[in-house]
């Protein structure tokens, strides 16, 4: 891997020794690699999966039985339940139906020890909402896939970011040097008498000022590495040393169209179909459903006693034949959420071509004012060149010098913005083009 390592002179040495002692390289590949597997809003939409694939297997319930089982004690001087209970635990007897004993029976004990047994039969509006469940894991599973093809945006974002952050500090480093250079050269002169304070003065303002951009430049570095921490879910105060960043040269299509399986698209495709399903179990609603139950009971008048035993098994067909129009309007709302998903879906596709549209435009320009600053970058470095070589001759001024040396520096950034806009460029329209297979 090839650092990014500078020579600095006097105070620009000061500046750049704490940052380098925690210098940590890092490449593009394990940034994205690092984003993917340790981002916490990765983490927490795979959260959203799990959840959202437990609702759905709570939908099991539709063909499994659900089985209770319970154990009461109770007592009573109640006629009526005092003579149940004898009768649940099968202990009537002749003396039981003396008037007497029927109108004024004493505290009567009964425990139950009770199994119950519920099996759906027959309900279409739960299958078609577990199919609706189904539908959503698949939201969730296709918008955690374009979260990650977002994060690994930001990531690369980011690291061309923090290549522009090296490289400007780098220029101010040059910049710093070349000044010093000059500031001993002004000084030398002045003593000679060739030239005067003010010269020296005025390279001594210069070397302030470029000590001050370097130290920006320098803190912009952290703050781009303190970026990069947070999307790889790494610690704050890491400084990164980044590889030179590959150039991808693609062709910009106007007639590229953003894809229908785009992970987004399919995540509010399958919510559309999700809300279809839940109309269609709406709509079942009106129809009867069949369900089976049983009950197996034990009574005794003792404590964990086990006695008397029965049992009750049957069917039931129930049909919701009105409940206040709650239902009809049930429909027509999910049916207007079911319109308003399309509609933005539609929105969306539309608003991801223009943006497509428009980062092809910027990529033509990119690639433009790339080729451009390659050149005036090199036309002014031979500009500096020559009026260094005319200052030593005494031709030019002091001010005429830094005037150069400012122009470099500058074009020299302009390029390095200028591939910074090209390569973010490049990944965002990947980004936009991304598939996704289901």
């Amino acid at each position: 891997m090839k650092k990014v390592r500078w020579m600095m002179p006097g105070l620009a040495i000061l500046i750049s020794t704490y940052i380098r002692a925690q210098e940590v390289p890092l490449t593009l590949h394990d940034a994205v690699e690092a984003t993917l597997r340790n981002n916490k809003e990765i983490i927490l939409s795979g959260f959203d999966e799990e959840i959202a694939r437990a609702k759905y297997r709570q939908t099991d319930a539709v063909f499994l039985p659900q089985i209770k089982l319970s154990y009461t004690g109770m007592s009573t001087n109640n006629p009526l339940n005092a003579f149940g209970f004898k009768l649940q635990q099968q202990t009537i007897a002749p003396s039981d139906f003396n008037p007497e004993t029927l109108n004024h029976p004493a505290a009567t004990q009964n425990f139950i020890t009770k199994a119950e047994w519920q099996q759906p039969l027959i309900n279409p509006d739960q299958f078609y909402r577990r199919q609706a469940a189904l539908e959503q894991v698949q939201v969730y599973v296709f918008r955690s896939k374009r979260t990650k093809e977002y994060l690994s945006l930001q990531t690369q974002t980011a690291y061309a970011q923090l290549y522009l952050a090296w490289q400007a500090a780098r220029v101010m480093e040059e910049v710093s040097r070349a000044v010093d250079a000059l500031y001993i050269d002004t000084h030398n002169r002045m003593e000679k008498g060739y030239l005067q304070k003010s010269d020296v003065l005025h390279v001594q303002v210069e070397q302030s000022a470029a000590a001050a951009r370097l130290a920006e430049a320098r803190s912009n570095i952290r703050n781009v590495s303190d970026q990069l921490s947070l999307l790889m879910g790494a610690s704050a105060g890491i400084v990164y040393t980044v590889d030179t960043l590959v150039q991808v040269n693609i062709v910009a299509d106007t007639a590229l169209l953003v894809p229908d399986n785009r992970a987004d698209f399919q995540a509010m495709q399958a919510a559309v179909v999700a809300q279809e399903k839940m109309i269609c179990a709406s709509k079942l609603n009106y129809i009867p459903r069949l369900n089976a139950f049983g009950e197996y009971l034990i009574n005794d008048r003792q404590a964990l006693g086990f006695g008397a035993n029965a049992y009750l098994v049957g069917a039931q067909l129930s049909w919701t034949l009105f409940n206040g129009l709650s239902t009809r309007y049930k429909i027509a709302e999910q049916q207007a959420e079911r319109n308003k998903t399309v509609e933005l879906l539609s929105y969306q596709k539309s608003q991801a071509q223009q943006g497509l549209y428009k980062a092809n435009r910027q990529l033509k320009d990119a690639r433009f004012t790339l080729q451009q600053t390659e050149i005036a970058a090199q036309q002014a470095a031979e500009a500096l060149r020559i009026l260094q070589n005319r200052y030593q001759q005494g031709l030019v001024t002091v001010r005429d010098l830094l005037q150069a040396q400012a122009l470099v520096s500058e074009q020299k950034l302009r390029q390095a913005q200028a591939i910074f806009q090209y390569n973010t460029t490049v990944a965002y329209i990947q980004f936009l083009t991304s598939t996704s297979e289901k």
